[in-house]
């Protein structure tokens, strides 16, 4: 947390090449270890990346992750200031594989499944999000019972895990677990549905 508060607001290059070091070792390394011991608590954690930091200072006071499970279907990370977030998205779909989660949308099994889904993941306190249309998209009713869900072209469930104490000690990956557990169902409905494009 000292390194990041070092590097607020428009840090110059002289700040983050002072910080450089300090960062690697203390916000970016540390976020390794914790994917590393996620993944190796469940292999379909193993792809992973996490970020190196770039020139605009953003990157330098955020240190993001992602976990992938399936084309465009992630579990992301990020730290900062604030602590720790996690979010499972499905995010700048591949042509078609929008088409294809309308589909699985509108259809009466999988759509309600979503739906209920989306419903428990926002009971647990996750924002739902994404890229969303104004209006229903072409060929489907107005009226339709899940009109929110086609509108959108993209789903994000986020929230914030939190910046206490347990955020400095192996709870964290426990935390991470828990999360993961939560958007499991989301995640694997995207995968099951939209994982290649129509």
């Amino acid at each position: 947390m000292d390194v990041l508060w070092q590097l607020q607001g428009e840090p110059t290059h002289a700040t983050r090449e002072r910080h450089r070091a300090d960062r690697e070792r203390l916000v970016r390394q540390p976020m390794i270890a914790l994917l590393n011991e996620v993944a190796d608590t469940d292999p379909r954690y193993e792809d992973f990346s996490v970020w190196h930091y770039r020139t605009d200072s953003w990157w330098w006071q955020h240190q993001g992750a992602v976990i992938r499970l399936g084309r465009k279907i992630e579990i992301n990370l990020r730290f900062d200031l604030d602590g720790l977030r996690i979010q499972g998205a499905w995010w700048y779909p591949d042509p078609g594989q929008v088409a294809t989660f309308r589909k699985a949308v509108a259809s009466e099994r999988s759509g309600r499944e979503l739906s209920a889904i989306v419903e428990d993941l926002r009971k647990k306190g996750y924002d739902i999000s994404g890229d969303v249309m104004k209006r229903p998209p072409r060929g489907y009713p107005t009226d339709h019972s899940r009109t929110n869900l086609l509108r959108h072209r993209s789903v994000i469930a986020a929230r914030p895990l939190g910046c206490e104490e347990w955020l400095h000690t192996p709870e964290a990956v426990d935390r991470v677990l828990s999360a993961a557990a939560d958007l499991d169902s989301l995640l694997m409905w995207l995968v099951r549905h939209v994982k290649r494009a129509a």
